[in-house]
């Protein structure tokens, strides 16, 4: 790479940053602030079924469980394969005493629901946006001395505003990217394949200590980059490709993600540079308008602007960015018609693009968290676009 990043350096910043103890998250006061929110949904109790929403509530990683909270008590339901894994998890984070748990097969675990349900009352909230409609059908089968009423980012809106410890797990994440990314930029312009790159960079973030891909990974060269969401394939690099790379890592369940674009040779050609340049200054401009207090549209129409004035409005066709967390799709979106106002611990993407079917694309992006005075970036790699 011919660009100025010291990548030694952003190696050593992983290294450091793996070698410094995380803040604890307060998984066990979770649910205590969940409770008015069952309740201000007009539930007896919720039957949490997003799993994403069950590890924030209680630190269970697994793959199929159920989770009912009420007033006075909390029941979570899985299978035997989580029979110990979920007895040490749930005591990992204080809940031992306070969350009842069940194990057994479906029969029980439904059995295990139902019962608690009763106690709790009438009204059972279902996420809708977890819930299928042939879900839904169960349930209501399953539950037929109940009411269920569908209820809305309850979970969600606590999942909002990250703790210190959460914040602390994505710049981690972010960092062990920024790493991985130092380490395979120099195989850009040597012929090597979208697929290629995109191979070494999931290896390399899984040998830094990813747990897995924050989602599947982003290269797309020449006019592969024209499409937001291409998937790699065997197309080699050239000289004057603009190259977006789109990735992420996972760290203890939570996940960064950052976009960079490079330009092979360093020197793009006269349709591509003044793409580059409009991108970086409305991508530039979108970070500096993320601050507590700022409605989360205003975000977008700052870089949908800048880009606007540049000719390159039609070639702008998504959101500006999104919520991260233990999912890399969160609440607030970040975009045209977004109400959401910023506080601080709220973690969000600013990646405005610009693409030119049949010719190319920039995007770049970085997830930042906002603060009393501003926003602080937990992505840090290099935007210089030499490769």
């Amino acid at each position: 790479m011919t660009g100025t990043v010291d990548l030694a350096a952003v190696d050593r910043a992983a290294v450091d940053l793996a070698a410094v103890d995380l803040p604890a998250m307060d998984v066990a006061g979770r649910l205590a602030r969940l409770r008015p929110l069952v309740e201000g949904a007009g539930a007896d109790s919720l039957l949490v079924t997003a799993l994403a929403n069950i590890r924030y509530l209680t630190g269970f990683t697994g793959s199929a469980a159920l989770l009912l909270v009420s007033a006075d008590a909390t029941l979570l339901v899985t299978d035997g394969r989580y029979r110990t894994q979920a007895a040490e998890q749930l005591a990992a984070a204080g809940l031992d005493r306070a969350v009842g748990l069940v194990v057994g097969g479906a029969a029980a675990q439904r059995d295990a629901v139902v019962g608690a349900a009763a106690v709790a009352g009438g009204t059972v909230g279902l996420e809708a946006d977890d819930v299928s409609w042939g879900s839904q059908r169960r349930w209501a089968e399953v539950l037929a001395a109940h009411e269920l009423v569908a209820t809305a980012g309850v979970v969600e809106a606590l999942r909002l505003v990250k703790d210190e410890g959460e914040v602390a797990r994505m710049a981690r994440a972010a960092a062990i990217a920024d790493a991985a990314l130092g380490q395979v930029v120099e195989m850009l312009g040597r012929g090597r394949t979208e697929v290629e790159v995109g191979l070494a960079l999931d290896t390399a973030m899984r040998r830094l200590g990813s747990e897995d891909r924050a989602f599947e990974t982003i290269v797309a060269s020449g006019p592969n980059a024209a499409k937001p969401h291409a998937r790699p394939t065997d197309r080699s690099m050239a000289v004057g490709d603009p190259v977006v790379i789109d990735f992420g890592a996972t760290f203890d369940g939570y996940r960064s993600d950052m976009t960079r674009t490079f330009c092979v040779g360093g020197v793009p050609g006269p349709e591509m540079a003044p793409v580059f340049e409009v991108v970086a200054e409305a991508q530039a401009a979108g970070v500096a308008a993320v601050a507590a207090g700022v409605v989360s549209g205003d975000i977008d129409k700052v870089c949908r602007d800048r880009i606007a004035r540049s000719g390159f409005a039609h070639a702008f066709e998504h959101g500006t960015g999104h919520g991260v967390g233990l999912d890399i799709h969160e609440a607030p979106a970040v975009a045209q018609g977004s109400t959401a106002i910023l506080t601080p611990g709220v973690v969000v993407t600013v990646e405005p693009g610009i693409y030119l079917a049949g010719v190319g694309g920039v995007r770049i992006e970085d997830t930042v968290v906002v603060t009393d005075h501003g926003c602080r970036p937990l992505t840090g790699f290099t935007k210089d676009i030499a490769a």
